[in-house]
Order: structure tokens, then C-alpha cells, then sequence
């Protein structure tokens, strides 16, 4: 499955962004990464993923500010970012897995395609 991503760019902390993840073909669960400037590429960090009935999980540090979101036909995920802080900028990567039903916790071992990522930052 391709991934490809979009709507990243420069954002105020009282403003929103919102991503979108285009997949090439109708997948399972989904879910969005984000890897910070200061760590290494390897230690991608959960954000959110979503399941074929459109249950969300979140990591607690984007309750309440963050919504993810996915089409109908199940190929384009979204990520609404409300009042991101400056902590959240990072590069934010789709990704997503066969199965239907999403793993007990957002772990990237757990999905099998990534998209190229793009850069969203939060500035004060």
C-alpha cells in the first residue's frame, strides 16, 4: 500500500492544521506517527490510529486537541490539529496495516506501510 501525505506546514499555537493521508488502496487499521528533530529515526512516536469502525485511540498528550478521522471509502486519513503546541512540531507519517482491528497500543512494529512524512510546525 502507497501512503502519501499532505497538509503539513507552519502553524500558530492558537491555530489548526490538518493532515491528509491518501492510500493507494482501501486498507485496515490507520494511524499517524510523528518523529521529533532530537530523536533519532528509528523512535517514531504514536499519535492516533483508527479502526474499519472508526473507533479512535489517542496518546494522551493530544486528547482534546487532536481528531482523527477517515473517509468512507477507507483510503484517506485525516489528522485535525487544534491549538497544537510547539512540542508537537515533527514530521507526521500515515501509516497502516491489513487488518481490520488495531493493535492494544499505537505501535509502529504493528503497521506494514508508511507514507514519507510531512512536516508540521507549531510555533508560540
Amino acid at each position: 500500500v502507497q501512503l502519501v501525505e499532505s497538509g503539513g506546514g507552519s502553524v500558530t499555537t492558537g491555530g489548526s492544521l490538518r493532515l491528509s493521508c491518501v492510500a493507494s488502496q482501501r486498507t485496515g487499521c490507520m494511524a499517524w506517527f510523528r518523529l521529533f528533530p532530537w530523536r533519532d529515526p528509528s523512535l517514531l512516536s504514536g499519535v492516533a490510529m483508527i479502526n474499519t469502525d472508526n473507533t479512535p485511540t489517542y496518546r494522551d498528550s493530544v486528547k482534546g486537541r487532536f481528531t482523527i478521522t477517515k473517509d468512507s471509502a477507507e483510503t484517506t486519513l485525516y489528522l485535525q490539529m487544534d491549538m497544537p503546541e510547539p512540542a508537537a512540531t515533527a514530521i507526521y507519517s500515515c501509516v497502516a496495516r491489513s487488518p481490520s482491528y488495531c493493535p492494544p497500543a499505537i505501535r509502529r512494529a504493528d503497521f506494514d506501510s508508511s507514507g514519507q512524512g510531512t512536516q508540521v510546525t507549531v510555533s508560540s
